[in-house]
């Protein structure tokens, strides 16, 4: 008597290398295919992207609506990520694809590595360290010393997850703390009036907010300015999030004191666009990252990819 045919493995795409190592945790249930294998993307709408059904996404790289359209059987964009800017939501909802993302499992991780850069800039700590190992510690610099952060205002752009845990740490420093995002909720800081509001009253403004279409560069020279010539800007958000041109300008002109940055507006940034820009401390997008958050993260989108195909309320589904 002839064996029935098993069913075949729902398709997968990974959408991007950096997720590499999640082939072989899906290889058991699903057929996984690799967008980067595709340099000719009709030679993959036109093959395998007839069966894709899922999609797993860094959600910080830009997904065409156009791909996705050619691609029938698509059901979910499933982000390794919190943040999924890369997606167009409403987009998806409109052509019955859903999305989730990695909601609050790397916030404190990113708060941790905020604070460390408000102390690594603030306290010029990489400065000294250059300073030591090239054989330039004067003892005569101990009588310039640098302002401690007790007392300080720390002015918090976005107060989700990550904003309040970026918060909390922060007032353990003895730090008055306010904050500010379009829109209201209840909280026990004080919320500013408008962003260049919060960025007039703070020392140290850090950029903890969600991306999208409608704050790109909301950081501009008049906010960037607005911090002034002893403050700290700190971004642990999107790159997108803050003018980088002006960044960079108000940097060399001093209008600016300080910058701290874990996200670019491309990424990787070129080393030669930061050779001659003073007063930085910069971190290659590694805020979220750690052995603690990442397995997590995979987790998670792994249990949306089952809960999909079987039928099951997805775990962290995306609003449009």
């Amino acid at each position: 008597m002839p064996q029935s045919r098993p069913a075949d493995k729902p398709h997968v795409l990974l959408s991007h290398e950096m997720l590499l190592g999640l082939q072989p945790l899906l290889e058991n249930a699903y057929t996984v295919h690799r967008l980067w294998d595709y340099p000719d993307r009709m030679a993959f709408l036109e093959g395998p992207g007839q069966e894709v059904r899922a999609i797993v996404h860094v959600g910080e790289t830009a997904l065409s609506r156009d791909m996705l359209a050619e691609m029938p059987k698509l059901g979910l964009i499933s982000c390794v990520s919190v943040g999924y800017d890369g997606v167009d939501v409403p987009w998806c909802k409109a052509h019955g694809v859903a999305v989730t993302h990695s909601t609050g499992l790397n916030a404190a991780d990113v708060a941790d590595h905020a604070v460390g850069l408000v102390l690594a800039a603030w306290r010029g700590l990489v400065e000294g360290d250059r300073r030591l190992r090239a054989g330039r510690w004067s003892l005569g610099e101990r009588m310039s010393p640098r302002q401690g952060l007790r007392g300080r205002k720390a002015g918090i752009v976005g107060l989700g997850h990550i904003g309040e845990a970026v918060a909390r740490r922060l007032e353990a420093f003895d730090m008055e703390i306010a904050w500010w995002a379009p829109r209201a909720k209840d909280s026990s800081y004080p919320r500013a009036e408008s962003l260049l509001a919060l960025a007039r009253d703070a020392d140290v403004l850090v950029v903890c907010a969600r991306a999208d279409a409608s704050n790109r560069h909301s950081v501009n020279k008049a906010v960037i300015e607005a911090v002034g010539p002893q403050g700290l800007i700190v971004n642990v958000a999107r790159g997108s999030l803050i003018d980088e041109d002006a960044l960079i300008a108000a940097l060399k002109a001093g209008t600016l004191g300080m910058a701290a940055l874990d996200v670019f507006e491309h990424e990787p940034t070129p080393a030669e666009r930061w050779a001659d820009v003073p007063n930085t401390v910069l971190t290659p997008h590694s805020a979220g990252a750690t052995v603690d958050s990442i397995p997590a993260m995979v987790g998670l989108t792994i249990e949306n990819l089952r809960r999909y195909f079987h039928g099951e309320p997805l775990a962290t589904p995306v609003a449009a």
